[in-house]
């Protein structure tokens, strides 16, 4: 598998990001199947989605590539932070794993390098989840074949902000041939078109499409409410 042909498919479209977080209702397999079919039907190009489990089911589901992470944790590097999971991910069915690319050391002491081997041997794609410049260009050069936005903002050192980091998308996008992602805080149509013109090959979308609890919240705290579930 080479990226080349994986690019063109991504190239100017929407990926979606088809997850839940810990505890909500959203978060079983069926139902995330259900909303990558729906994603496909409503022409994403691609899903990305999140544990081998899930990766498995939506494989089986859909006919666009999947993109499978692994989140283990919540602090550190904790998106598919070792080699295993990576592999687990491919095993699964996952056309492309993304991983966190940052600079902090990862749990099972390997580099962003060798998980990048590895999954090119098992036959996927690497995408590098990044928060800035340095990082990005870093990935490229370990042999990342997408380099995307993810982790802009949410890293110790990246600021944080309300609105994409198209700031990043452009510098990257700039300086790399690989392609580039745009992921993070795109709630609008408007801003994902503003993504692709700043030179993201292509846009993902998570939270403004795929979650219904998170954007309950924000029209509840939008009226003055609190956005806490009643008792009972």
């Amino acid at each position: 598998m080479t990226a080349t042909p994986l690019a063109d498919t991504l190239a100017g479209r929407l990926v979606v990001s088809c997850q839940a977080p810990p505890g909500d209702a959203m978060r079983d397999t069926g139902t995330l199947v259900r909303m990558a079919r729906a994603a496909q039907d409503g022409g994403a190009a691609a899903v990305r989605v999140n544990g081998p489990e899930v990766v498995a089911a939506v494989a089986a589901a859909v006919c666009v590539p999947v993109i499978g992470l692994w989140k283990d944790g919540d602090t550190g590097v904790y998106i598919t932070p070792t080699v295993r999971h990576a592999l687990a991910l491919v095993d699964a069915g996952a056309a492309v794993v993304a991983a966190d690319a940052t600079a902090r050391p990862r749990p099972d002491g390997s580099t962003f390098a060798d998980l990048v081997a590895a999954v090119h041997t098992a036959g996927a794609l690497v995408m590098a989840d990044v928060s800035g410049l340095a990082e990005g260009l870093e990935a490229a050069r370990r042999g990342a074949d997408f380099v995307s936005t993810t982790l802009s903002g949410y890293v110790p050192g990246s600021p944080r902000q309300t609105a994409p980091d198209l700031r990043l998308v452009a510098e990257l996008a700039a300086a790399l041939e690989t392609p580039v992602v745009a992921e993070g805080r795109i709630a609008t149509p408007a801003q994902a078109a503003e993504a692709l013109a700043a030179g993201a090959a292509s846009v993902v979308v998570g939270t403004a499409i795929t979650a219904p609890t998170a954007l309950t919240r924000l029209f509840v705290a939008g009226l003055g409410g609190s956005g806490d579930a009643p008792a009972g």
